[in-house]
């Protein structure tokens, strides 16, 4: 069942945030501008697309809601049922970076028995147990992915891309190589008197990135999907820029290393091009985290040290340049005998 985002009371406190989240490049040959980007994510003709062009280019589409009604993961075993609406949304930044997330909160307990759709729909993205929720073991659940059956709101998010990759805006082009990332996150309570913290963040294998998290209880769900949002767009663009340098320097699309001299140059300036005119400009954390939920990323910023490793990143691409262009120039100017 699915339905569009109404307003609704106030956001419930709740013991569990989940999400997901699926970052890729749009695959155009051409950054979309701000109206594109507006046509693109137009999900719902009730209500507008979010734009704005300060700090950087970013368009944010409405919530769509998903209504559901399965057991949640566990990684105890226990089999907890939860009816109510996973919220989704889509974001392209730039033009160029794009991505959907899907996400839900839950509270401390639910219902006995079922209730009427129109009590979930006023609801949006919120799941109520049947019962009282153990929020440690279903955490664990939804990073580790759950078992078949379960609640996966990775398929929203991926339902939501392919839907939008299938815009006719697209030409299928992209101007670079990448492969998709996903990020699993869950938020439970910040411990008395402690403020946001992050417990985890881990790189699995398949492009999985997990994320866990303890936000005070007053915390806005969405302010986090936010939040992850941001921590999924630099992953990926360090990912990213990491896999182009490595191919580089294993010869990949550019010919052998027993061949030095002039054939290697072009290939390797051809290679990093692509990173400069599409990708170095995209480095913002924080553009739109909310402030209470900034430290979070200075916890990132100590270790594994996200922006330092981008800037090394970087500066290595400035120095192939410089390698690989400083001789041909000299080449060019250099008198005929």
């Amino acid at each position: 069942m699915a339905a569009g985002r109404g307003p609704g009371p106030r956001e419930e406190g709740a013991v569990l945030a989940c999400g997901e989240i699926r970052t890729c490049l749009l695959p155009t040959r051409q950054a979309l501008d701000i109206r594109a980007a507006a046509q693109l994510l137009g999900l719902r003709a009730d209500e507008r697309v979010l734009l704005s062009e300060r700090p950087n280019l970013y368009a944010r589409s409405p919530e769509t809601l998903t209504g559901v009604d399965c057991p949640l993961p566990s990684a105890n075993g226990a089999r907890v049922r939860a009816v109510g609406t996973v919220a989704a949304r889509a974001a392209l930044t730039e033009g160029r970076v794009l991505q959907t997330s899907a996400y839900f909160r839950l509270p401390a307990t639910g219902p006995d028995q079922r209730r009427p759709w129109g009590h979930y729909l006023v609801r949006p993205g919120v799941l109520e147990p049947f019962g009282k929720l153990p929020h440690e073991a279903v955490a664990h659940g939804v990073l580790d992915g759950g078992r078949h059956g379960d609640l996966d709101v990775g398929l929203i998010a991926d339902g939501l891309l392919t839907r939008l990759l299938r815009h006719p805006l697209l030409d299928h082009c992209p101007p670079l190589r990448s492969r998709p990332t996903r990020l699993r996150w869950a938020a439970l309570p910040a411990h008395p008197g402690e403020g946001p913290s992050l417990e985890r963040f881990t790189l699995a294998e398949d492009e999985l990135r997990t994320v866990r998290l303890r936000v005070p209880e007053d915390t806005d769900s969405a302010e986090i999907a936010v939040l992850c949002d941001d921590l999924a767009l630099h992953d990926w663009l360090l990912t990213t820029l990491v896999r182009m340098l490595d191919g580089i320097a294993l010869g990949s699309g550019t010919p052998p290393r027993s061949r030095p001299g002039a054939p290697e140059r072009p290939a390797v300036l051809a290679a990093l091009r692509p990173a400069v005119d599409h990708l170095l400009h995209l480095w913002m954390p924080r553009a739109r985290v909310a402030a209470e939920l900034a430290p979070l990323w200075e916890a990132l910023e100590e270790r594994p040290g996200f922006t330092r490793q981008w800037l090394a990143l970087v500066q290595r691409i400035r120095d192939q340049l410089a390698l690989h262009a400083i001789p041909a120039l000299y080449r060019e100017v250099e008198p005929a005998p």
